[in-house]
């Protein structure tokens, strides 16, 4: 049975568990992020299929398994793109990561094309776009996830000229003066102005690509119209007043969307709810003995601003020693995955600030800073934000940032600040948080003094204000708008595919 619904993503939407010898599917433990949120799609679907790639040896290609079915999860399929380990390392690690990813991010200077493999990335996306084609029933909708996958819309309208194609863009979509600086430009904006819609996390993101097409390519505005409501429009780095929502070119209507992808409220309130995190929670408390203490939850990745954050913190215990001992700073920054060169200075940097910081101001009942660099379990780390006085997430770049949404979750009503960096998505949705500038000490400075010093009633209004917008704009929010986006295709005409505007 072909599929009316296929969705392209590199991550696999299961855990692949071993029990006596017998290699099973089965529906992910941890269901937090945007898989779950995506795997939703298909309980409207009478049969979906799930595209992904799996790396695999020469030996284990003989027998490889091409779909599969996760357990206990019905309607849909996973047809997963075999890939070598050759070709995943220039694909995702080397082409991805070192070519396009300092691009994506305005770090160009980070850039380079002299190790891309573009004919490989080609072979790769072209085999998703042929699986998806294989997949895809006549009147289905193929939907596209990330940068890794820019080139398969434009092969699948080679291949299924009548699809209806979605593309989203989970990165931050950078500058036309920045996204120029790729050599394979023209066919990346080209391949996207192939979809029937083009959506984005943030109005400013959606622009950045309308701009970049008018420099490349003869398209034609065909609509404009103020931001979503919850959007601010004005007064911070990333704002924007108004977007444009639809483009031609060559014939194909192409609609713009900017909305962003809230998290799960509920998921987060019942992990924070088991008796075992309760438990865990009062140990916690017990642990941390009256001190303030400051969570900063990521990865190891230079446009995460792990570096400026730790030399701020460097810069506070410095001028305030009245809060040695006072403070504690936890900072999760989980290492790269093996062969992830480009991030082998980034890791040395933090380890080293941290020691030095550690080494510089800890006492015998203190230790400044405590950081883990590797996954901690949801439980723990959702009760890290039920304690936390201070969330402090400043990356230097980041397309969305679910952390401050779920800092502001699970704190309920108990107050806290918010640092929050303005070059995240989700600092047009968040303005009463205490917006920062990464790249100014002054600015760095000023917010994580403010955030300690913020008076309990202040805290709770600000933290109230932002809770209402996570509750009422939250991952099922995203997925009814965009459900109603793909709903709107329907309505096209068969001759030129004009899509009445929602």
């Amino acid at each position: 049975m072909k599929s009316s619904l296929v969705i392209l993503y590199h991550r696999e939407p299961y855990d692949e568990v071993i029990e006596n010898g017998k290699v099973h599917y089965r529906a992910k433990k941890s269901p937090n992020g945007i898989v779950p949120t995506l795997k939703s799609f298909f309980a409207n679907v009478n049969q979906g299929t799930w595209v992904a790639w799996k790396q695999v040896t020469a030996k284990q290609k003989a027998d490889f398994q091409e779909r599969v079915t996760v357990e206990d999860e019905g309607n849909y399929a996973v047809r997963r793109i075999a890939l070598t380990p050759d070709q995943v390392k220039h694909f995702y690690h080397i082409t991805s990561k070192e070519a396009f990813w300092p691009i994506l991010h305005s770090f160009p200077y980070h850039f380079t094309s002299e190790t891309a493999d573009w004919e490989n990335f080609q072979t790769i996306n072209r085999l998703f776009a042929e699986a998806a084609c294989e997949e895809a029933a006549d009147d289905a909708l193929i939907w596209i996830h990330d940068y890794n996958l820019w080139l398969a819309a434009r092969y699948i309208r080679e291949l299924k000229p009548d699809a209806k194609i979605a593309f989203f863009h989970h990165t931050p979509f950078p500058s036309v003066d920045v996204f120029n600086i790729l050599p394979w430009r023209q066919e990346i904006v080209e391949s996207l102005l192939c979809c029937d819609i083009v959506g984005f996390h943030i109005p400013r993101y959606s622009e950045n690509f309308v701009n970049v097409a008018r420099s490349l390519c003869e398209v034609d505005i065909l609509k404009r119209e103020p931001v979503p409501e919850h959007i601010t429009p004005v007064g911070t780095a990333l704002a924007e007043p108004e977007v444009v929502s639809q483009l031609k070119y060559k014939g194909q209507i192409v609609n713009i969307d900017a909305f962003p992808v809230g998290t799960n409220p509920g998921f987060i309130e019942s992990v924070l709810e088991k008796p075992e995190t309760q438990e865990r929670l009062q140990v916690m408390g017990n642990e941390l003995g009256g001190r303030q203490l400051m969570i900063a939850a990521g990865r190891v990745d230079y446009v995460k601003g792990n570096r400026e954050m730790l030399e701020a913190y460097e810069r506070l215990l410095q001028r305030r020693p009245d809060l040695h001992g006072k403070v504690q700073f936890v900072m999760t920054c989980v290492s790269a995955a093996a062969g992830m060169r480009v991030y082998k200075t980034a890791q040395h940097q933090i380890e080293q600030l941290v020691g030095k910081i550690n080494g510089r101001f800890a006492k015998l009942d203190w230790i400044p800073t405590l950081l883990f660099t590797q996954p901690i379990p949801l439980s723990e780390l959702f009760s890290y934000y039920r304690l936390a006085d201070v969330c402090w997430t400043t990356p230097l770049r980041d397309g969305l940032n679910l952390v401050a949404k779920e800092y502001v979750v699970a704190r309920g009503d108990r107050g806290g600040a918010l640092v929050l960096s303005e070059f995240v998505g989700a600092a047009v949705e968040l303005p009463e948080a205490i917006l920062t500038n990464p790249y100014s000490i002054k600015s760095m400075d000023e917010a994580i003094e403010q955030a300690l010093a913020m008076p309990a009633e202040e805290q709770k209004q600000r933290m109230a204000k932002m809770r209402e917008t996570v509750v009422k704009y939250d991952v099922k929010c995203w997925a009814d708008h965009v459900f109603e986006r793909f709903e709107s295709l329907q309505h096209q005409t068969a001759g030129d595919k004009e899509v009445v505007s929602v």
